[in-house]
């Protein structure tokens, strides 16, 4: 059984009763960054073998886990923050476990864009969720495209593109465009910063931005 987890994107103690019990059953926890993940499971006085598991080395050992899930192992998958496969390696373990025939369960748990987005005071009951945009390569394209999009768009950046990235929607989608930055979800420093996109691009412009970053652009109108 392949088990995927989500763990808290801040505070430690958004986690459910079951992906603790899930993480105590388990004979093997992959991990995108097992330090991170040690931070985790050492809060919790759980004592598990812990393998990385992350985009650079997924294809090479995707069959030796598929290999050991069908000989009986449980494993459970978690990330750094939030549900794995999010913006985060799992797609291709998932899909060769189901090719294979290993179960693949998926727990309920933390996903940093819900919040982010219930909070922003936008539209929620239709949204379009493109994670990271591509940094060079069909960028423009995307944007363009983007810009004609009439639902709620949700987008991951780090603290150090934020403004560069707010500005380039400023340039496509235009100043006056609803939107909220979310930075620091759940933990002590939280900011949402509600505003046009130039009001909020001023906002990050003027100071030293740092944290996970969810950005809620409204739709066109």
């Amino acid at each position: 059984m392949l088990y995927i987890v989500p763990s808290p994107i801040g505070n430690l103690q958004d986690i459910t009763l079951r992906a603790l019990e899930v993480l105590k059953k388990a004979d093997l926890i992959l991990a995108e960054d097992t330090r991170n993940s040690s931070r985790l499971l050492n809060h919790y006085q759980l004592v598990k073998p812990l393998t990385p598991y992350h985009q650079h080395n997924e294809h090479k050992i995707l069959h030796h886990l598929t290999d050991q899930l069908l000989q009986g192992k449980t494993m459970a998958l978690i990330t750094d923050a939030g549900t794995p496969g999010i913006s985060d390696p799992a797609f291709l373990l998932v899909r060769e476990c189901i090719k294979v025939g290993v179960p693949v369960e998926c727990l309920p748990g933390a996903t940093a864009f819900v919040p982010a987005l219930v909070n922003s005071g936008l539209p929620m009951n239709r949204f379009c969720f493109e994670g990271f945009l591509p940094l060079k390569k069909g960028r423009q394209s995307l944007l363009k495209q983007l810009a004609l999009e009439e639902r709620t768009l949700i987008f991951y950046e780090s603290p150090m593109r934020l403004v560069k990235t707010l500005e380039e929607f400023i340039g496509y989608f235009g100043a006056e465009r609803p939107c909220c930055v979310s930075r620091e979800l759940t933990k002590i420093y939280e900011e949402n910063k509600r505003g046009t996109l130039r009001e909020v691009c001023d906002h990050f412009s003027a100071k030293s931005v740092k944290g996970e970053i969810v950005i809620i652009v409204g739709g066109k109108g």
